[in-house]
């Protein structure tokens, strides 16, 4: 085999490889965004990896409130407690209350 023809075929060798690794990241974190807790039998959303219509299953969560929820994520490079939930404007003590049972970090 000529070295350019090796050359080649490495190139196309390390754009699979590539491709391959981008989904597999894909398919993770499509995964991490719901979790199954399965003492209870019940899908639990994580609040740090779900979209606003995996929020909006929440009791009490509408549009507003699932994109001020993510935009909070953003800003501050994700939840690191579940009480932190409560300082996204709109989440008070009931609607935590209601929530919490629900969701994951």
């Amino acid at each position: 085999m000529k070295t350019k023809e090796i050359m080649v075929l490495a190139g196309i060798a390390g754009a699979l490889l590539v491709m391959n690794a981008a989904n597999l990241l894909r398919r993770e974190q499509r995964r991490r965004s719901v979790e199954l807790v399965v003492e209870h039998g019940q899908v639990k959303y994580s609040i740090n990896c779900a979209s606003a219509a995996e929020l909006q299953e929440l009791p009490g969560i509408g549009p507003a409130l699932a994109e001020r929820i993510i935009q909070y994520r953003e800003r501050n490079g994700g939840f690191k407690s579940l009480e932190e939930l409560k300082r996204v404007r709109g989440i008070g003590e009931k609607i935590f209350a209601r929530i919490s049972s629900y969701i994951v970090l």
